[in-house]
């Protein structure tokens, strides 16, 4: 894994219990990203704080094209088996891939792009992983999705409300729309074409795969 460097943070707190099994984790992730793309030079900062996702122990944030980070919560309950099930493997390719689209198209900067980006980072790693929607990948069934689903000018817009579409802040959207609109959107994109290779899977121009919602 001599392109991707952990650099472990632990000013919030002690992370030696847990280290050799984080490590190879992502080591392990490296290589299995290598199956669809090659893999890039990456920064991964691991950092322990209780600011994660509940459910999982742990949280991904992707800065750049060459830089993520892992928090980690070793006091929540779900961490340990995280650690062990799968979890904390496909949050890396998630942030990993939003890293190649960083060094490509970008993440984007309207709603529309904002879901795109999220969505193709969710299913690269179900395609990695052979693993069904996360948590928040599933928020609302295909009835609600419709329902929801913003008009083009709400995907156009660049100063849509990230934290309320994704995080459900202020409770005007369920937690977690936001990731569950862009999942199964890239899902209907997929189903339109024959084949889809990672490169592919990094690159494709947002307005593509936003255009299979209407037409799907």
């Amino acid at each position: 894994m001599s392109e991707w460097t952990i650099h472990w943070l632990e000013a919030t707190g002690n992370l030696q219990p847990w280290r050799p099994s984080i490590a190879a984790e992502i080591e392990a992730t490296a290589g299995i990203v290598g199956s669809l793309v090659k893999p890039p030079r990456l920064d991964v900062l691991v950092e322990r704080s209780h600011r994660v996702i509940p459910e999982i122990g742990m949280v991904g944030h992707a800065y750049r094209h060459n830089l993520f980070s892992l928090t980690v919560d070793p006091d929540n309950p779900r961490f340990e088996p995280s650690l062990g099930d799968g979890t904390l493997r496909r949050q890396v390719a998630h942030e990993v891939h939003h890293c190649l689209r960083y060094a490509g198209p970008g993440y984007g900067k309207t709603l529309g792009e904002a879901m795109v980006s999220e969505g193709l980072a969710g299913q690269f790693a179900s395609r990695l992983f052979g693993s069904p929607p996360e948590p928040w990948e599933r928020a609302v069934d295909d009835i609600e999705a419709w329902r929801l689903f913003p008009d083009r000018a709400t995907l156009a817009s660049s100063t849509y409300d990230h934290n309320a579409w994704f995080f459900g802040a202020g409770g005007r959207y369920p937690r977690w729309l936001g990731y569950t609109l862009g999942y199964m959107l890239v899902a209907r994109w997929l189903r339109t074409m024959s084949d889809v290779d990672g490169h592919v899977m990094v690159n494709v121009p947002a307005e593509k795969v936003l255009s299979a919602w209407s037409s799907g």
